[in-house]
């Protein structure tokens, strides 16, 4: 954790009495978490014989993103990527050729979610907005707030998580909103582009307090709440134990981390916690393998084991560049990071094996998978972009 950082946050706890708490979040998060190159970041570690290299296999240009997070999907060989002035954009994953691009005359704050032939996009005004393949507009439906994070679709719903932390289920056929999810929070959180990730008919959502929960996503209801940290200190920054990220389903089990708390395993079923470590992240993780990979808050990459937590190798030597979570590969795991490289680490021990310069822009904070060793990125200067490795 870079305490430098968190006193000045409490700093500014202290003499802004009079400061809104939206406000207050929103300089927190930033102060915190932001997405600058910070003072005390890691020199690059020279690589003497890279054993993987990147290729870009094409890039195309979309508007900034300020402070929102966007996450390109894939499907059926496109990839579908938003940005904050509206824009939307179809292109054939192998080569980049742009199918079609329109605006939704919205500010986009999340997206994008794609299945069942419809793609779902949210705004900052709290719309959920639903297109066809084609780009051909469906429907168009108010929600409570900001949609900050990525619309996950099941059984013909939309589940979609807003910036207040309520959670719906919309129908994808009409837009109609069929049950919303809801509960208390701690007056002072972070804000972040947590969402909820989706699976055989469960919704799985962490929230601010380090609880998660599963939601039946055919009426909204809660199934199970589990603690997967514990809110810990004397301030109210100190006791900040949040789920920022999106928990990661595999098998039987989910997983979830919270900054300042813990990662744990949570049978699906039950809800029942497997095990769960002291390791904090704002990123988030990913499972694939039989390993479980994780973003630190200070920017270590950790490989525990799935079953047991037990920790397989440790990456420390990216302190403090921004990384985003780490994406599982046939060949490697990839981190991006602020400066828009992208690392590519070992699998087996976490050592590096090679490294791509992309762009200027920090790496979004999740990548997404276009195949067994190739990816799609998009950066806060608004490039997306498609990668190989080899």
């Amino acid at each position: 954790m870079n305490f430098r950082l968190i006193t000045s946050a409490i700093m500014l706890l202290m003499v802004c009495a009079c400061t809104s708490v939206v406000q207050l979040k929103e300089d927190l998060s930033e102060r915190v978490f932001g997405r600058e190159q910070a003072s005390d970041m890691s020199e690059l570690v020279t690589i003497e014989k890279p054993s993987i290299q990147g290729k870009l296999l094409w890039k195309t240009s979309l508007s900034a993103s300020l402070d929102f997070d966007f996450t390109p999907a894939v499907a059926d060989g496109f990839v579908y990527a938003a940005s904050l002035k509206g824009d939307i954009v179809k292109m054939n994953a192998n080569t980049g050729q742009i199918a079609w691009r329109i605006n939704t005359g919205e500010d986009l704050t999340g997206g994008v979610g794609v299945a069942d032939g419809k793609l779902l996009v949210g705004s900052e005004k709290g719309y959920l907005i639903a297109y066809d393949l084609n780009g051909k507009p469906l429907w168009k439906t108010k929600l409570s707030s900001q949609v900050l994070s990525v619309p996950m679709l099941d059984a013909n719903i939309a589940v979609v998580r807003c910036g207040d932390s309520r959670i719906y289920g919309v129908q994808l056929n009409d837009g109609s909103k069929k049950w919303v999810y809801e509960r208390s929070n701690p007056t002072l959180t972070i804000r972040s582009s947590a969402g909820v990730a989706v699976g055989d008919g469960f919704a799985y959502a962490g929230f601010a307090g380090g609880k998660m929960v599963a939601i039946r996503v055919e009426d909204g209801k809660l199934v199970w709440e589990v603690s997967v940290a514990q809110p810990k200190g004397t301030t109210e920054i100190e006791r900040i134990a949040d789920i920022t990220s999106s928990p990661v389903i595999d098998g039987p089990l989910v997983y979830a981390v919270a900054y300042q708390g813990k990662v744990a395993a949570v049978e699906r079923g039950s809800g029942r916690v497997i095990w769960n470590r002291d390791i904090s992240s704002y990123t988030g993780l990913d499972a694939d393998g039989g390993k479980v990979f994780i973003a630190h808050a200070n920017s270590a990459i950790y490989a525990l084991d799935y079953a047991s937590g037990k920790t397989f190798w440790r990456q420390a030597d990216l302190k403090q560049r921004r990384i985003t979570a780490p994406l599982p590969l046939d060949s490697a795991v990839v981190v991006g990071d602020v400066e828009g490289y992208l690392h590519f680490l070992s699998r087996e021990d976490g050592s590096f094996l090679g490294r791509m310069e992309t762009s200027s822009g920090a790496v979004m904070p999740k990548m997404t998978s276009l195949g067994k060793n190739s990816l799609v990125a998009q950066n806060r200067n608004g490039d997306v972009y498609a990668v190989s490795i080899k």
